[in-house]
C-alpha cells in the first residue's frame, strides 16, 4: 500500500491535487479567518451556492462555467451587502432570496443548455483529482494576491473584522476593505470548486477556522494555524477517498469535522484537568 501511495507521485493529476490542496490551504485560512470573525459564514455559503447560476448560465450561453461562476459569485456578493445595508433587507433574508435565486438560475438553465455538461457533479461535489494546471495558476494568483493583501493591511482588516462600527469611528477606510473581503470571499468560492464543490466549499471556510480558535485567540494565530489545519484536512482526506475509492471533497470535509470534535474534547479533556 505504501509503494502504490509513493507511485502515484508519478502521475501528474496526483501533484496538481496536492498543489492545490495547499493554495487552497492557505488561500481558505486568510480569507476564512476574516468570514468567520467577522460571522459571515451564512453569505459565503449564500455566494458558493448562487454561483450554480453562473455554472448554468455557462453551459446553456456557450462560455466558460468557471467564469460564469465567478461572475454570479461576485454580483450575489455584492447585492448581498447591498441589499442588507442601503435597503434595510435584513442579511438573513437577503442571503435566502440570492441562495435560492442562483440556484434556480443553474437548474434551469442546465436544463436549457443544449448538451449534458459532464463537469456538473465536480462543480456540485468537487473533484480534486481534475484540477488542471489553469486551475492551479487562478489558485496560485489568487493565493498571492490574498497573502499580499492581508500583509499590507492586517490591522485594518482586523479592525473591520472585529468591529465594523469601531474601525469607521478610527477613519480606517472600513467599506473599501469589506468590500474587498466581500470579492475574495466570492473569488475563492470559485477557484476552490474543484477542491470540494459548490455545496461544501462553505466547510473550507470556516471549520479549519473554528478548529484553529479552540487553541489561538488572536487573529495572526488563527490565521496561521487554520492553514495547517486546512492543509492537513486536505492532505488526510485525499489519502481516506483514494483508500476507500470515495469522492474526495466528501472525505476532506469529513476529516475537518472529525478534526475539529477531536480538538474540543481534547481541549475540554485539559480543561477539566487543571
Amino acid at each position: 500500500m505504501i509503494l502504490n501511495m509513493t507511485e502515484l507521485f508519478d502521475y501528474t493529476f496526483f501533484r496538481y491535487a496536492l498543489v492545490a490542496a495547499l493554495l487552497a490551504g492557505v488561500l481558505c485560512a486568510c480569507v476564512g479567518t476574516y468570514v468567520v470573525t467577522r460571522r459571515m459564514s451564512l453569505v459565503s455559503g449564500g455566494i458558493a451556492h448562487s454561483s450554480l447560476g453562473g455554472v448554468g448560465v455557462g453551459a446553456w450561453v456557450g462560455f466558460s462555467p468557471v467564469a460564469g461562476a465567478a461572475g454570479f459569485a461576485l454580483l450575489s456578493g455584492f447585492i448581498i451587502r447591498w441589499l442588507s445595508r442601503r435597503r434595510g433587507v435584513r442579511e438573513d433574508s437577503a442571503i435566502a432570496m440570492v441562495w435560492t435565486f442562483g440556484m434556480s438560475v443553474g437548474i434551469i438553465t442546465s436544463y436549457l443548455a443544449p448538451s449534458f455538461l459532464p463537469e456538473l457533479p465536480s462543480f456540485l461535489f468537487g473533484n480534486i483529482l481534475t484540477i488542471t494546471f489553469f486551475d492551479i495558476l487562478v489558485l496560485l494568483v489568487l493565493t498571492v494576491m490574498t497573502v499580499a493583501f492581508f500583509a499590507l493591511f492586517l490591522p485594518q482588516i482586523i479592525a473591520v473584522a472585529f468591529d465594523y462600527d469601531f474601525a469607521v469611528s478610527q477613519h480606517i477606510r472600513a467599506g473599501l476593505i469589506d468590500a474587498v473581503m466581500t470579492a475574495l470571499v466570492a473569488l475563492t468560492v470559485v477557484a476552490c470548486l474543484k477542491v470540494v464543490g459548490i455545496i461544501m466549499v462553505i466547510a473550507m471556510l470556516s471549520v479549519p477556522q473554528v478548529t484553529a480558535n479552540i487553541f489561538s485567540c488572536s487573529f495572526r494565530g488563527m490565521v496561521l494555524l487554520s492553514a495547517l489545519i486546512s492543509i492537513f484536512n486536505c492532505m488526510l482526506g485525499f489519502v481516506i477517498s483514494y483508500l476507500l475509492d470515495v469522492p474526495c471533497g466528501a472525505s476532506i470535509i469529513l476529516v475537518s469535522v472529525f478534526i475539529y470534535v477531536l480538538s474540543k474534547a481534547i481541549m475540554g479533556a485539559v480543561l477539566a484537568l487543571k
